[in-house]
């Protein structure tokens, strides 16, 4: 959930130049096979989090040290794995999210993609060959951490490579590649639905389970290996630097050109085509070639040349509330889910008991929070320049009480006030739709709030805000949890 939302909000840069320019002869997308690709990937990206976020129960029961004394059970050992979970998972992409550019210019995207899916799949499959290796709860415990840092390092490698080649396609697969990522968590909490369902004993059900993200993750490789043969995504993506190529020589054949005039037209005391101004500018006409790309160009050059990009600092300026709103939504959101949702007990037990947490928590969260960025197509308000945008943010805050104050087990301080699945499901759908559109809408707003030469950097702060409100968020999940 992390980037999904940031290509589809950008405005026009120079990358949006090169795609217009000289490509009126685009093929087909066939089949729309070049969306499905897009789709699978972006649905690939979030496997990692979302597969061993969902699992919880399984590691629980790993985990599981208690035993029965004088007729009562007693913990010998709390692990809080929800909460080391949550946070091992998100600060590798704030980790690299500082990283990208020094990473970046010195691997290769190919190497980047196809190889972090490659050490994906390993940790999948250690990860299910784990399942019927028994082991002691200490050695369990650091590999399967050691595990989750690792696949999710990789993770955020991934998401950014991918992020910046469907940049260079047309604005829908963008949207498409954020629908994949999208549905991810709704896909992984299916399969724990059918691994439960299945009536198997618990570890062949969670082999069944873990070997579902292997099948992911190589189905994920493959689309990515096939996506270079395909006609459509040769012409944009293999043809991107010869474009910005063509874009820099016409550049410089304009500027000689201009130059040249200017020159003769000094040297025999005159001006071509031109009338001097009052302040003694003079204006050259240059006449356009036959497809007319000078005449184009020189229009667009003096606002590139004459416009230089604002620091960091003064980009920060502009977008601060709307980064203060992605970073508190999902503080909030981070920091009880899910390490104090995955908790909440049924009041139903039996075998809805099993059911609970996979169709309460993961599958609810996971559908309401892909509405709320869905509808924000459709509705946008308030308005970024709202006071009440920010406001409601905030507001959000009380979610995290309500969600405290339901049925969790074990609890040590808090009361159950809300006790009632039907209350804990209703609280969890406001929650995560919530989350989904009030995030959507700040990372939509902060572009439009900078000029178009700005968008990047704005987009860039804006990513590194996001991640650190997911590493904010996990890391007060462990106090949060523990006031329960």
């Amino acid at each position: 959930m992390a980037l999904t939302f940031l290509l589809s909000c950008w405005p026009f840069t120079r990358t949006s130049y090169i795609r217009m320019k000289g490509r009126t002869d685009a093929p087909q997308d066939r089949g729309c096979l070049v969306g499905v690709i897009f789709f699978i990937l972006g649905l690939g990206t979030l496997l990692p989090w979302n597969f061993f976020m969902t699992a919880s129960l399984y590691f629980q029961g790993r985990l599981n040290t208690t035993e029965w004394s004088n007729g009562t059970v007693v913990v010998r050992k709390e692990y809080y794995f929800n909460n080391w979970m949550t946070l091992l998972s998100q600060l590798p992409l704030l980790l690299f999210t500082l990283l990208n550019s020094f990473l970046y210019q010195r691997i290769s995207e190919a190497v980047r993609i196809a190889g972090s899916l490659v050490f994906i799949l390993l940790l999948f499959i250690l990860t299910a060959v784990l399942v019927k290796v028994p082991m002691e709860e200490d050695r369990f415990f650091s590999v399967t951490m050691a595990t989750i840092w690792f696949i999710n390092s990789f993770g955020a490698v991934l998401q950014g490579s991918l992020f910046g080649l469907v940049g260079l396609l047309p604005q829908k697969y963008s949207a498409i590649f954020m629908s994949g990522q999208g549905l991810a968590g709704t896909f992984a909490a299916i399969a724990m639905l059918l691994a439960i369902a299945s009536d198997a004993d618990s570890e062949s059900a969670a082999l069944g389970y873990f070997i579902t993200p292997c099948v992911g993750t190589l189905v994920t490789l493959f689309s990515y290996l096939l996506l270079p043969r395909l006609e459509f995504a040769q012409f944009y993506l293999n043809k991107s630097s010869k474009y910005e190529a063509d874009t820099t020589d016409d550049l410089l054949k304009e500027r000689s050109s201009v130059e040249n005039g200017k020159l003769n037209g000094h040297a025999n005391g005159s001006v071509t085509g031109g009338s001097a101004t009052d302040g003694g500018v003079a204006e050259t006409e240059v006449d356009p070639d036959q497809d007319g790309n000078k005449q184009a160009f020189l229009s667009l050059e003096p606002e590139e040349n004459q416009q230089t990009k604002a620091s960091v600092i003064e980009v920060f300026k502009k977008i601060w509330v709307m980064a203060f709103c992605v970073t508190f939504v999902f503080t909030v959101t981070l920091s009880v889910f899910p390490a104090v949702t995955v908790d909440v007990k049924t009041s139903f037990p039996g075998k809805w008991e099993r059911f609970f947490i996979s169709v309460c928590c993961f599958l609810i969260f996971n559908i309401n929070d892909w509405i709320g960025r869905t509808v924000t197509t459709l509705i946008q308000w308030p308005r970024k320049e709202s006071r009440l945008f920010p406001a409601l943010v905030v507001s959000r805050v009380v979610f995290i009480p309500l969600l405290m104050l339901c049925n969790v087990q074990s609890r040590s301080f808090l009361p159950v006030l809300f006790s009632h699945d039907a209350a804990f499901t209703a609280i969890m759908a406001l929650f995560s739709l919530s989350s989904g559109y009030f995030v959507c809408l700040s990372m939509s707003y902060a572009p439009q709030l900078v000029e178009q030469k700005d968008a990047e950097t704005a987009g860039a702060l804006m990513t590194f805000f996001l991640a650190l409100g997911l590493s904010i968020g996990a890391a007060l999940s462990f106090p949060l949890r523990t006031l329960v």
